[in-house]
């Protein structure tokens, strides 16, 4: 059987994004939290088969647009790359509203406005117009908080490092520089991808970090190695590991809103406080901390990241069950 899907491809700050606008399967669920759940037990071959080779990339993200479950919502999101269907994506979201809105799949109650129905929550958007383009999206992000700190791991070949988590719709190691960890240029592409999967591993083996309102959320899925800023008007500089083989070409919307978290819980940034943050590539979103509020009992911000996308073509993939890769395959 072959399943036809129409694509919107581009990219956020370098990073791709392919909003999947044709073929998106029905989900069960009464909220976006519970379709990601039915969308993961039955339908993650889509995920696969559009994200990993052959039709895809280690690189490769995007989502779908679908009705909110809320009536106070615009429209909601769920999200697909090749680490999983995430709870919220930054780059995704600015990529998505942005083809979005630029090709009437998404129609704002008011205009420059949205709230957007995400698995982690809901999102508010204001966006800026230049005629029939969108110049820029800027995501008022679910709240974000620092999980824990001084987690000791020994990595072979490589020493010991001290690690803090951090969540900004999903949960991120954060490594600052230290030991054997001088800057990202100094260690590169090839290594930073080599050591995130073995420090992932160690990190999940020490500790499982779990959402205060969400079980769903849990465990670490993301590497953000945080350095100096490498051009001017910048605050900081990372590089973010995701999936098995994949070094986040922008700055990260949710690994931005996880090191904002992380910067106000250790004193260093304050509300109303600015943070440009800069990707590998040195691409650049704009961070802020907009609100201090409690997550339950946990201590949380309400960050906001501004950046904007490009969209570079449209996409009819098909995949064919006749075919032996329709599922996808990796490299490791």
């Amino acid at each position: 059987m072959r399943h036809t899907f129409f694509c919107i491809d581009g990219h956020t700050a370098g990073n791709p994004v392919r909003l999947v606008a044709g073929g998106a399967p029905l989900l069960k669920g009464a909220t976006m939290s519970e379709r990601r759940q039915d969308f993961m037990a039955r339908f993650d071959w889509i995920r696969t088969g559009l994200c990993f080779e052959p039709r895809g990339h280690d690189m490769m993200s995007g989502g779908f647009l679908y009705p909110p479950t809320r009536e106070d919502c615009d429209v909601g999101i769920l999200f697909i790359e090749t680490s999983g269907c995430l709870p919220m994506c930054g780059h995704g979201t600015i990529g998505m509203v942005t083809f979005g809105l630029e090709h009437g799949l998404i129609r704002p109650s008011s205009p420059g406005k949205l709230r957007v129905e995400v698995p982690a929550g809901v999102i508010e958007i204001d966006y800026k117009t230049e005629g029939d383009k969108v110049t820029s999206v800027k995501i008022r992000n679910v709240p974000s908080f620092l999980a824990a700190q001084g987690i000791r791991i020994d990595v072979p070949d490589f020493g010991p490092l001290s690690i803090d988590v951090a969540y900004g719709g999903n949960f991120y190691a954060i490594i600052e520089p230290q030991g054997a960890y001088k800057s990202l240029d100094d260690l590169g592409a090839s290594r930073i991808v080599n050591l995130s999967r073995e420090i992932r591993q160690l990190v999940r083996a020490a500790y499982e970090p779990v959402h205060p309102e969400n079980d769903t959320i849990r465990g670490v899925s993301h590497i953000l190695w945080a350095d100096a800023p490498k051009g001017e008007g910048a605050d900081g500089r990372n590089a973010v590991f995701y999936g098995e083989k994949a070094i986040d070409r922008s700055p990260c919307g949710t690994g931005t809103s996880a090191r904002l978290a992380h910067l106000a819980a250790t004193g260093r940034l304050v509300k109303g406080d600015a943070f440009v943050h800069e990707s590998y590539i040195c691409s650049r979103f704009i961070g802020r901390v907009e609100d201090e509020v409690m997550l339950g009992d946990q201590k949380a911000i309400v960050p906001s990241i501004e950046g904007s996308a490009i969209a570079t073509g449209f996409n009819t993939i098909w995949i064919d069950r006749a075919d032996t890769f329709w599922q996808g395959f990796h490299v490791t």
